[in-house]
């Protein structure tokens, strides 16, 4: 007879994982399976963590650099792209191992392989060794994430046509880059390589980059990337990718129907991601997907099937760690007869660059579509003595308040540390706090976080410093 668990979670990613802890934490004999042969998923192995890694090196690189400008005299500053890969990779080892012994420690039963429907609560796993064994649930959670999207008809090699993972792992510095889609990856990446001494050009079908994100930031972003060297063509339409032995041409038509083609080294493709629902015989399950090959799921995340539920890339919302996280907690709640529970809209979106972006609740865009009366406070780090002091003072915090009754609706940061700072607003929003809230609130001076209790001060026209 097969293993009988509790619970069995498909995907060892931020999600997957972290239910998994979580539903054994709450008394459930619980297994976690994942295909990829280490956990932490897409995240920790070829995403969140891995990028940061290079976004922090290249970035010291780059200030090391300008020390000089400080008044710290240095020497020739040499790139090391090989030890900094290295750097990376250790990085992502140690937090990969973490991993393991968190399941371990919590007694999840970890299942190297790949999980896929025998049955509504049957699970077939195929090892690494193609050996088959078979285990069953009382429930099962679907936590498979996410995989990168290409162009129609454009398949990525890894080496001269990238997705996110190729673009971690680029053995040379390339001459030129064109990153195709302005949105969180594409600038992130187009950034670490930017700074290491490549001639970025981003391709956007749009009129702005980070679609999605308050319009007044990501106006400031862009202006803040071409100082930074980055090139943008806005609106403009990729048409055809053509490959050669070690380069690629991109051609692309604007929006007036004018064509021009981008010669460059490496084609960075950064339009989206999909749920990664292949390979998992959904139909032995019965479970239903919607159009867009999501996992269809109720507000408990229950699929059509009641033993059967679904968290983060692979249904509905923005696909982000720290969303699947909170879902993988709340499923685990659910299944144990709590009432776990997600506010999507206190879910912080963060942009690693340099300066960072980060970004929760409402836009203003989405404030005037749904005809909500706001009020703006506005503080510019350039009015904040901390960011002056170490000359870091590009950006600013925004604050939206509900006009009538001043409860802080949304707020968009442009700036150093700005997704640290961001949580501090989550916390306000969680609270139902006001804009008048934070501003009455003291904070250590000087500190980075003196520009959001300016900004709450802005709402009600009372800034000190501007």
């Amino acid at each position: 007879m097969s293993e009988k668990f509790h619970a069995v979670v498909i995907g060892g990613g931020p999600g997957g994982y972290v239910c998994a802890i979580r539903l054994a934490q709450l008394g459930l004999k619980t297994a976690c399976i994942e295909s990829r042969g280490s956990l932490g998923g897409t995240c920790l192995n070829v995403g969140c963590i891995p990028s940061k890694s290079l976004l922090n090196l290249s970035e010291e690189f780059h200030k090391v650099k300008s020390l000089s400008n400080k008044g710290i005299e240095v020497g020739e500053v040499k790139l090391n792209l090989n030890r900094m890969m290295k750097n990376k990779d250790k990085a992502v080892t140690v937090l990969t191992k973490g991993v393991e012994f968190l399941l371990k420690k919590n007694k999840v039963s970890y299942f190297k392989g790949h999980g896929s429907f025998k049955s509504k609560n049957e699970i077939n796993i195929q090892d690494t060794d193609n050996k088959n064994i078979t285990i069953s649930a009382d429930n099962v959670i679907i936590a498979t994430g996410s995989v990168p999207v290409s162009l129609p008809g454009i398949k990525f090699d890894e080496k001269i046509i990238l997705s996110s993972t190729g673009a971690l792992k680029i053995e040379k510095v390339p001459k030129k880059m064109l990153v195709i889609g302005g949105g969180y990856i594409g600038l992130e990446m187009g950034s670490v390589w930017s700074r290491l001494g490549a001639d970025v050009h981003v391709v956007e079908f749009l009129e702005h980059i980070t679609p999605g994100m308050d319009k007044e930031i990501s106006l400031e972003f862009m202006k803040i990337l071409k100082k930074q060297g980055i090139k943008f063509h806005m609106q403009h339409k990729v048409k055809k990718i053509q490959k050669k032995t070690t380069s690629a041409v991109v051609s692309t038509l604007d929006k007036d129907g004018n064509k021009k083609d981008f010669d460059c080294d490496v084609v960075l493709i950064s339009v989206g991601r999909k749920p990664n629902t292949n390979g998992l015989n959904i139909d032995a399950a019965g479970i239903k997907l919607d159009e867009n090959q999501r996992v269809i799921t109720d507000k408990n995340y229950r699929t059509n099937q009641s033993s059967i539920y679904a968290i983060g890339d692979v249904i509905a919302g923005p696909m982000l760690a720290h969303k699947a996280e909170d879902e993988g907690i709340a499923v685990a709640e659910n299944i144990a007869g709590q009432s776990g529970h997600v506010n999507y809209d206190t879910i912080p979106g963060v942009i690693y660059t340099t300066p960072e972006v980060a970004s929760i609740g409402k836009t203003e865009e989405e404030l005037k579509e749904m005809n909500v009366e706001y009020k703006i406070g506005k503080f510019s780090f350039m009015a904040n003595s901390r960011a002056k002091a170490i000359g870091d003072s590009e950006g600013f915090v925004k604050i939206l308040a509900d006009a009538k009754t001043d409860k802080v609706l949304g707020a968009h940061l442009i700036g150093p540390h700005a997704g640290e700072l961001i949580a501090e607003i989550g916390i306000a929003m969680e609270f139902g706090a006001s804009s008048e809230d934070i501003a009455r609130t003291c904070h250590a001076h000087p500190t980075f976080s003196e520009a959001v209790k300016e900004a709450a001060l802005s709402v009600d026209k009372r800034t000190i410093h501007s």
